[in-house]
């Protein structure tokens, strides 16, 4: 039985303080994928899309600090879990790059090896092998 599950359509969006540091260090340390940054005025940046390797990706911007932004996330409250089938790795790279680690790698009782991290702007990621459970027909 072949899996019919559409590609991943949902796009987690944040904002960031500064961006484009942000930008540079989801790069090197969990290794996104700069796909597009598109700049603003003084140095703000209007749209990022980092994409993930293994599929997916998210969306990122500057923090706007006028009334009418109709998309007012605070920077470092957000949360994402991101499939990775190299935790290992994975972890030994964001170590490397500086990464606040939350979770050492560990097993879970449902059977995923990951680990967890923090970003410098607060953002909380979890990385690990587990993929979801499949869908149902």
């Amino acid at each position: 039985m072949s899996d019919t599950t559409p590609a991943p359509q949902v796009w987690p969006t944040l904002r960031a303080r500064d961006a484009r540091a942000l930008i540079r260090f989801l790069v090197d340390a969990f290794g996104f994928e700069e796909t597009a940054v598109i700049p603003g005025e003084c140095g703000r940046i209007e749209h990022a899309q980092l994409s993930w390797p293994e599929g997916g990706g998210i969306m990122l911007g500057s923090v706007r600090d006028e009334p009418d932004d109709h998309w007012p996330l605070r920077p470092g409250t957000f949360g994402a879990y991101v499939v990775t089938d190299h935790p290992d790795e994975l972890y030994a790279r964001a170590t490397a790059a500086g990464a606040e680690i939350t979770d050492e790698p560990a097993v879970t009782d449902y059977g995923s090896r990951g680990f967890g991290a923090r970003d410098p702007e607060g953002n909380r990621w979890s990385f690990g092998t587990y993929r979801g459970e499949p869908r149902t027909v």
